[in-house]
C-alpha cells in the first residue's frame, strides 16, 4: 500500500513538472490537446518531384501517393495524370493506368512521354496493333530524340510483324516522363 503511494505522488510531481514547462504538447496557448500540424504548402516540396524520386526508387505505391498530392495541390494536369498513370502501370493497374494516361493525352495531344506510356500499357494488355499505332505517335510527336520511345517502337513493329518474335520475359519497354529521367519496365526473369 505504501509502495502504491509513493508512486502516485511520483506520478503526480512528474505531471506537475511537465505543465511547469509547458505540458506534455505545449503550443503556448493552454490547450490540453495535441497540436494539429499545419501544412505549410510554400516549404513542402512538390509532389510531383517526390513521386518521380520515389518512382526511380522502386517505391511505387508512395510515388502514388506523391502523384496524388500533386494532383490536389495543382490539379488534374497532362504531368499529374501522366504520373499517376505510369504509377500505377508500375503497380499492375493497367485499367486504370489506361484511363489516366487517355486522360492525359485528351488534356494534350501533344505530350509524347502519355502516349508512350499509354502504349506501353497496350503492349502489357496485348493489343498490340493500338500499341504499335500510340508508339508511332509518340514518337512523331518527340522527333524521334528519345531512345526508349524508339526502342518502345522497335519492338512493337517486331510483336506485330511476327508474334512468336515476342517473348514474355524479354519485354525492355520503357515508361517516360517529362524530365531528365527514364523508368524501364520491369518484367520478371
Amino acid at each position: 500500500m505504501k509502495f502504491h503511494r509513493v508512486g502516485i505522488f511520483l506520478l503526480i510531481a512528474l505531471l506537475a513538472a511537465c505543465e511547469s514547462a509547458g505540458g506534455l504538447g505545449a503550443r503556448g496557448d493552454n490547450n490540453p490537446f495535441a497540436p494539429t500540424g499545419r501544412y505549410d504548402r510554400a516549404n513542402s516540396v512538390d509532389g510531383l518531384i517526390v513521386g518521380h524520386r520515389l518512382m526511380a526508387a522502386g517505391e511505387y505505391e508512395l510515388a502514388l501517393r506523391a502523384y496524388l498530392r500533386a494532383a490536389g495541390e495543382r490539379g488534374l494536369t497532362v504531368d499529374t495524370l501522366s504520373a499517376i498513370g505510369s504509377a500505377n502501370l508500375k503497380l499492375g493497374r493497367l485499367g486504370q493506368a489506361e484511363k489516366n494516361l487517355r486522360r492525359a493525352i485528351e488534356l494534350d495531344g501533344e505530350f509524347p512521354p502519355a502516349w508512350n506510356n499509354l502504349g506501353v500499357v497496350l503492349m502489357e494488355q496485348g493489343n498490340t496493333a493500338e500499341a504499335e499505332q500510340i508508339f508511332r505517335r509518340a514518337y512523331a510527336l518527340d522527333s524521334g530524340e528519345s531512345d526508349s520511345i524508339r526502342d518502345n517502337l522497335r519492338l512493337a513493329i517486331a510483336k506485330n510483324d511476327n508474334p512468336e518474335y515476342y517473348e514474355p520475359n524479354n519485354n525492355k519497354f520503357e515508361l517516360v516522363r517529362r524530365g531528365s529521367s527514364e523508368y524501364l519496365l520491369l518484367s520478371t526473369p
